[in-house]
């Protein structure tokens, strides 16, 4: 009867399977973040999607480590976008300065309308007479303010003398917040 030996080769490839499959079973539970000195492992080395924010020291990477072309727009708070709008009017309807004016329109006498490049319809409207430049407002003044009914985008402002109620061209600042 014969028997089964196996030959020379066969015994150092079992050998080495045996070392290959152990081997990195191994390594990683020998060999850890203390053994590696610093500065030697580089992106090369660190398979993508591997590290979250809290595998990275805090302030550890820099602005120019990002790759600013990679990044998508940064959306816009919806507070913010109301509170970019505002407008300051003087008396004969033309807009002195502001932010997202489409237009500005005196319509009769203390009648105004500003619209603006988006929708203000379920905003708040805050508006005060005041001058456009470092001067008193004017006194006795009253105004209103309240959505466009014909615009969405739009937002009608009332002057009046504070005494008698007569419309009058005032200067305005407007400020609307969504």
């Amino acid at each position: 009867m014969r028997r089964f030996l196996p030959s020379p080769a066969m015994a150092v490839a079992v050998i080495a399977l045996i070392v290959s499959l152990t081997g990195s079973a191994y390594a990683a539970l020998v060999i850890t973040g203390k053994n590696i000195k610093n500065g030697t492992v580089t992106t090369r080395d660190i398979r993508n999607h591997s590290l979250s924010g809290k595998d990275m020291r805090h302030d550890g990477i820099g602005g120019g480590s990002i790759k600013e072309s990679s990044l998508g727009a940064v959306p816009i708070s919806f507070l913010t976008t109301g509170a970019a709008r505002f407008a300051v009017v003087n008396g004969a309807g033309q807009a002195v300065r502001g932010r997202d004016i489409s237009s500005v329109a005196r319509t009769a006498e203390g009648h105004y309308q500003v619209v603006f490049n988006g929708n203000v319809r379920n905003c708040a409207y805050f508006a005060t007479v005041g001058g456009t430049s470092a001067s008193l407002p004017p006194s006795h003044s009253e105004i209103s303010v309240s959505s466009l009914g014909s615009n969405v985008n739009g937002v009608a402002v009332r002057t009046q003398n504070g005494g008698n109620g007569n419309q009058l061209d005032r200067p305005f600042h407007l400020i609307v917040m969504c």
